[in-house]
């Protein structure tokens, strides 16, 4: 393995349960906090012995990883509270399917394993440094190498408007956005964690999603500039915004285009996905993007959940839908260290 990915790991135990200090969510704290807690509690509920979970692509990688990221964005830890062992058991399972690749692959991966591996590792690289010893120095073992897979995939030989992204193998010759934007989130996640990713990385991959950025509308994309665009375009705004662009005209555009469109996720095809990204995209816009898009949100998707805790889905799985429905009511908790936003963004 390169040297150049070798982690440092840097430890961010500080994670809590205390909650945000964001006035827009301040007012529904109250109806929030216990729909996470049992949905928390389903998802703890539903996870097997070995960290796999049941439904569609439980046993790959990559829905242990988001149901993990759910318990942490609520401030849980793996090494203490109610959900300890439901934390360390989604560790325990990405750990254990690493094969010599590099990859983090198991079970039924879709249309190829690229995607639940950057979900995996941007999960593992989240929780370094919030463990105890022993996982430590299993993470700081696996996950210069499940870097490494994403790093090497980035270089494969492709033509100018795929360069810089990433698909659905680790040899694809194309690129996607939806598995770029994940990838480019492990690389940007491992960059504040200490681990040396060039800055050429995190910059080419920036530059391939500004190319399935339309300049007019501000939509991104699927394989162009707008395909899918009600869903995809979340994901480029954040992706832009956690790289550096906060504010700028190319996240402007996208986080209009958003406001325009949020309200058609429900009945979009992979609205929660969209979801996901447009909660964690507008939270780094702040201001009237996120005062408006934040009750719209709860008040919509606090009546879709069920007596057991799980979110009425459309796609993937129950756990899934879940999942990334609670990582997009807690974005104010700011417990994930990657969701981190500028406290300069006005919040008014």
């Amino acid at each position: 393995m390169k040297s150049w990915i070798t982690a440092a790991l840097l430890g961010i135990g500080s994670l809590s349960a205390q909650g945000p200090a964001d006035p827009v969510f301040a007012e529904w704290r109250e109806r929030v906090d216990p729909a996470v807690e049992r949905a928390l509690d389903a998802l703890a509920r539903a996870q097997n012995d070995d960290g796999s979970y049941p439904g569609s692509y439980g046993d790959s990688t990559g829905i242990p990883a988001l149901a993990g990221m759910a318990f942490l964005s609520r401030g849980h830890l793996p090494t203490e509270g109610p959900y300890a062992e439901a934390i360390n058991r989604s560790i325990d399972f990405v750990l254990a399917n690493q094969k010599p690749t590099g990859l983090l692959e198991k079970g039924k991966a879709g249309a190829g394993p690229m995607y639940a591996h950057n979900i995996a590792t941007l999960f593992l690289s989240e929780v370094s440094g919030m463990v105890d010893p022993e996982r430590q120095a299993r993470i700081a073992e696996v996950l210069p190498k499940a870097l490494g897979v994403i790093y090497q995939a980035q270089q494969i030989r492709k033509d100018e408007w795929n360069q810089g992204g990433w698909r659905y193998h680790p040899g694809s010759s194309d690129s996607d956005t939806s598995c770029s934007g994940w990838a480019l989130m492990a690389l940007r996640s491992a960059k504040l964690n200490g681990a040396a990713v060039p800055d050429k990385a995190i910059e080419d991959a920036v530059a391939y999603l500004e190319r399935h950025q339309d300049p007019n509308t501000g939509t991104f994309g699927y394989t162009d500039q707008n395909k899918n665009a009600i869903t995809l375009t979340g994901m480029g705004l954040l992706c832009l915004e956690l790289c550096g662009r906060h504010g700028d005209e190319r996240t402007i555009k996208a986080g209009d285009y958003v406001m325009k469109t949020y309200r058609g996720l429900p009945n979009a095809k992979h609205g929660t996905y969209g979801l996901y990204y447009n909660a964690q995209g507008l939270f780094q816009l702040g201001g009237r993007y996120w005062s408006e898009f934040a009750p719209w949100m709860y008040e919509t998707y606090l009546t879709r959940q069920n007596a057991d805790g799980f979110f009425q889905h459309k796609e993937v799985s129950p756990v899934y839908s879940t999942s990334m429905i609670v990582l997009a009511f807690t974005v104010p908790y700011r417990q994930l260290p990657i969701y981190q936003r500028d406290e300069t963004v006005d919040e008014e």
